[in-house]
């Protein structure tokens, strides 16, 4: 259960993690206020014209931005197709590079960064499906798991070793508490027993009202012999399918006797 919820949360988070990565790539990958995009055999005829002041691009990547002469506050961008560079287009062209005569061209070297960043743009779609399919497997694999421990029984079992109640903690009762001792010396010395040919009672039956305190003395027995308790309700054992009730029994004193001595409390 605790595996399934680390699951979900974990799915949750990055979910939240790839629309982050979304919102930042769209804000920062983007140039600001983008107003006219224009083809690259545009752009070279302006330049040729004289009409484009300043080109800025970046090494690696495709887009430009253009800055036309007396239109500082508009800005053009535009795609190189791949494996070209601005410089490369304007010599194939012919376009003059310096200010007098052509654009002032800015390239800037890439980020460091921006190798693992492309990498990771590639890798994510694939990192996504990966993350989906495992997903969608550990929950088949948990309703196989429950299908499975369908015929498994639901019981609490209390460990022996740090009793939490005592016939301390039991209020009255006395003439119970008393009989009940047997049972405590039968588990805890069940050599001496043994040796005089006695054999311990097989279960005992605690009839009363409901909160006469027939869970609470059953514990009692339980701490006072420092056993494992377990404790299930009657109406676990009902079968609403042929065969679950019986499994459930048998599972339930199969773990038992791999805990033996302890005590099964069943409750009505």
């Amino acid at each position: 259960m605790g595996d399934n919820r680390w699951l979900k949360n974990s799915f949750v988070y990055l979910i939240i993690l790839v629309a982050a990565l979304a919102l930042f790539f769209q804000y920062f990958g983007n140039p600001a206020n983008p107003t006219d995009e224009r083809g690259i055999a545009q752009i070279i005829a302006d330049a040729r014209a004289g009409r484009i002041e300043e080109i800025r691009a970046k090494a690696g990547d495709e887009r430009i931005e253009v800055v036309y002469r007396g239109e500082p506050d508009q800005m053009v961008t535009s795609r190189l197709e791949t494996n070209d560079s601005i410089m490369s287009l304007f010599a194939a062209y012919d376009v003059p590079l310096t200010t007098d005569e052509g654009p002032d061209v800015t390239v800037e070297p890439a980020p460091a960064w921006g190798g693992l960043l492309s990498a990771f743009t590639i890798l994510l779609p694939t990192l996504l499906l990966i993350g989906f399919f495992f997903f969608f497997m550990r929950q088949a694999q948990g309703s196989n798991n429950q299908a499975l421990s369908f015929g498994k029984s639901r019981a609490r079992m209390f460990a022996g070793d740090k009793p939490t109640v005592t016939f301390s903690d039991v209020a009255g009762q006395e003439e119970a508490k008393q009989d009940l001792t047997e049972i405590v010396e039968f588990l805890k010395f069940p050599d001496k027993f043994a040796a005089l040919g006695a054999r311990i009672p097989r279960g005992v039956l605690m009839v009363g009202p409901p909160g006469t305190g027939k869970t609470l003395l059953s514990r009692a027995v339980a701490g006072e012999a420092g056993v494992p308790f377990f404790s299930i309700s009657g109406s676990e054992f009902v079968e609403m399918f042929v065969g679950v009730g019986a499994s459930r029994v048998r599972d339930l004193f199969d773990q038992a006797k791999r805990n033996a001595p302890c005590i099964i409390f069943i409750d009505e």
